[in-house]
Parts: structure tokens; C-alpha cells; sequence
């Protein structure tokens, strides 16, 4: 049983005077509950491979399922519900909108779905910044916050629709140790405690070591020699509380 597929997936971007190919015949399956680490050097075609797998963007050939629909026969009213309701997304650069506070950033996700009343939407948004440990900057705009406190914001927002699979772009390479840290262990606890499917790609192999399973692609295609199948990760028994 897999949330994600993809089968003889291609991307291709043409130009005048060439053509460049950026994926080619990737076959890949995601079980549900897993953590994907995918590395590879810049240009590889990763982040391409996870915007496909979003539905932000579309293979030239090749399927993609998830969590059972064909994105490639799928509409637009579809993908939109699809991406609403089902998926997290954490980008790179945060996203957040500049002329919202942080729990209108978050809440927005619940706004657009229109199934509570505002005071419950709010209440649910502060409950998820309670959770990354930013209620105390609910009223405070992007510019008014660090990096770090943007991209906690950001996750929470990718949280409060409870997704089923979230993808994040290298969430920790705009941050310091300590805050890539905050928010890495974010991740992994919405993977561990609600079987969130979470999709990760990065550089950087301190953080794939985090990931159950690792995948490294290179020239748009995946390695197999690299890919490491449902690693047991053992608790950190040296890990103290302050």
C-alpha cells in the first residue's frame, strides 16, 4: 500500500535551443507513515520531484498517485481539494503572507476550507502555534520575526489542516543549528505521533540521517545503491533535559 507513486515519471523543460531533462522514468512508492529523506547535489532534479509530487507541477510523462488520485487526469478544482485538504507544504524561503499577523498566516489554511466559524478557526490556529511554541508572536507580522520563528510559523500552518503527507524543500537551510534543530524535531514528532507521511529534501546528511528512509538522486534519476529501506532509528539515550 503506498500514499505515493510515481511511474515512469519525466520532466522535461524545453527551450528554442534545447532540451533539458530533469527527471527521467523515476519509479517511486511511499508508504504511508513514512520519512523520506531524497538528497542530491544542486540540479539534481529533487526539488522538481517534489513539486510534482505535491501537484504543483506536472510530469511531461509518467503518473503520479497520491493517496489515490492520478494527479495526471486530475482538474484544477480537484488538485486545489486535493492540496487544501490533504497536504502540508514547507517551502525554503517560509511563504508566509507579509500583510498577515502569524495566526492569520496560520488560520488561512481553515478560512479557505469555510467549515467553522472564525472563533473556531482561530482557537485551532493558536492551539497549532501552542505547538511550535509561538503563541506569544500570534500578532506579530513576518518582518517582526526571525527565521527561525517564520519557519515554526510556517510549519504550523502546514499542520493545521492535519495533513496526511507533507513536503517540506529544505526547511532548515535559512536557519542556525538551534533552530534547524527546533524545527526538525517539529517534523519528526508530527511524523511519529500522527503518522503524518513526511517527504523531506535536503542537502544535508545530518538531517536525512533523521529520515527512516533515504533516497539520493543524481542527473534525474534515483540511485538504488543509495536507498535505504525502513532504517530502524534508535532513541538518542544521551539526549539530557534542561
Amino acid at each position: 500500500m503506498s500514499i505515493l507513486q510515481f511511474k515512469a515519471v519525466s520532466k522535461t523543460f524545453s527551450s528554442v535551443t534545447e532540451h533539458i531533462q530533469v527527471l527521467d522514468a523515476i519509479d517511486l512508492s511511499i508508504a504511508p507513515g513514512d520519512f523520506v529523506a531524497i538528497m542530491g547535489p544542486s540540479g539534481s532534479g529533487k526539488s522538481t520531484l517534489l513539486g510534482i509530487a505535491a501537484g504543483l507541477d506536472q510530469p511531461t510523462q509518467g503518473k503520479v498517485i497520491l493517496d489515490g488520485i492520478d494527479l495526471s487526469i486530475a482538474n484544477e478544482k480537484a488538485l486545489a481539494e486535493l492540496r487544501r485538504d490533504r497536504i502540508g507544504f514547507v517551502f525554503q524561503n517560509f511563504q508566509l503572507l507579509p500583510g498577515f499577523t502569524a495566526l492569520e498566516n496560520v488560520a488561512l489554511p481553515l478560512f479557505l476550507k469555510s467549515e467553522h466559524s472564525e472563533t473556531q478557526i482561530l482557537e485551532k490556529a493558536r492551539e497549532y502555534l501552542r505547538k511550535v511554541g509561538m503563541e506569544h508572536r500570534q500578532s506579530h507580522f513576518p518582518r517582526q520575526l526571525s527565521g527561525g520563528e517564520e519557519q515554526r510559523i510556517a510549519i504550523a500552518r502546514s499542520f493545521v489542516n492535519e495533513p496526511r503527507i507533507l513536503f517540506a524543500d529544505e526547511p532548515t537551510a535559512n536557519l542556525d543549528s538551534k533552530n534547524s534543530q527546533i524545527v526538525l524535531e517539529l517534523l519528526e514528532t508530527k511524523n511519529k505521533e500522527s503518522r503524518t507521511t513526511l517527504v523531506l529534501v535536503t542537502h544535508d546528511p545530518d538531517v536525512a540521517k533523521r529520515a527512516t528512509r533515504i533516497i539520493q538522486i543524481k542527473d534525474g534519476k534515483i540511485l538504488p545503491e543509495f536507498e535505504e529501506k525502513k532504517k530502524e532509528i534508535k532513541p538518542n539515550s544521551k539526549r539530557t533535559k534542561r
